[in-house]
């Protein structure tokens, strides 16, 4: 399934955070996509997070799959030690700008809500081949930890005209520093190229052309996404 020799790239992304770039990840890439057109009816839009799109939930065993990966290859560049927890998903992402809610207008964490013992780290496969498509983004906040809090918490409570009004946001995907966030990285995707970092990092899906965003599996945005709870390493 997986490239058992991979060339491991790294991209930094703040002093001590780096983003770990693996290409030609997949054995057989076009697989994935092949399958994804097969279930391209069971993705969903699933609403328990601020995903702006479809998502498929892939079978336990590849999951397992993909967390001996990361095990073998990530997970202790990532300062994590045991693996508790995988899931992954196939993505697409869909909605226009005018349709996101104002959660989706900032980038986000992966922190499933866990104490600071743990690390989470996350993952990004990006199954398409049009570079415009867009890759990943990476942000630090500008505004202290307190008010960045209150705005994550309120871009979920507040109505879009609220939030805008609030805060200044201006509605879309984001795709260059605002007021509150300043992009310090930006990584490219390619067919079949692999990223893993730690989702703790603020980051988005960066989306430079909206209008090339399809739901067909074959033409849009399609990756498969990652999520490893993890303990923290010693030290």
């Amino acid at each position: 399934m997986f490239n058992p020799d991979p060339d491991i790239r790294e991209i930094p992304i703040t002093p001590g955070q780096r983003c770990y770039v693996i290409d030609h990840v997949l054995q057989d890439p076009q697989a994935w996509v092949d399958r994804a057109c097969q279930h391209r009816d069971d993705f969903e839009m699933t609403g328990h997070n601020a995903y702006p799109g479809v998502e498929l939930r892939m079978p336990d065993l590849i999951s397992e799959r993909l967390g001996e990966y990361f095990a073998q290859h990530v997970r202790s560049r990532l300062g994590a030690r045991r693996t508790e927890r995988v899931h992954s998903r196939l993505a697409l992402v869909t909605l226009q700008p005018e349709q996101l809610q104002p959660r989706q207008w900032i980038c986000h964490r992966d922190r499933m809500g866990l104490g600071d013992h743990y690390r989470i780290g996350a993952s990004v496969l990006y199954l398409f081949k049009d570079p415009a498509l867009g890759g990943t983004n990476f942000f630090v906040p500008r505004r202290p930890q307190a008010e960045i809090d209150l705005l994550v918490h309120e871009s979920g409570t507040l109505t879009a005209t609220a939030f805008a009004d609030k805060y200044g946001v201006a509605p879309g995907y984001l795709t260059e520093s605002n007021a509150w966030f300043e992009k310090v990285q930006s990584v490219a995707p390619a067919w079949n190229r692999m990223i893993f970092y730690d989702g703790n990092l603020f980051h988005c899906s960066d989306i430079p052309a909206p209008q090339r965003l399809s739901a067909d599996p074959a033409l849009g945005r399609l990756t498969l996404n990652g999520f490893f709870t993890c303990t923290r390493r010693a030290g």
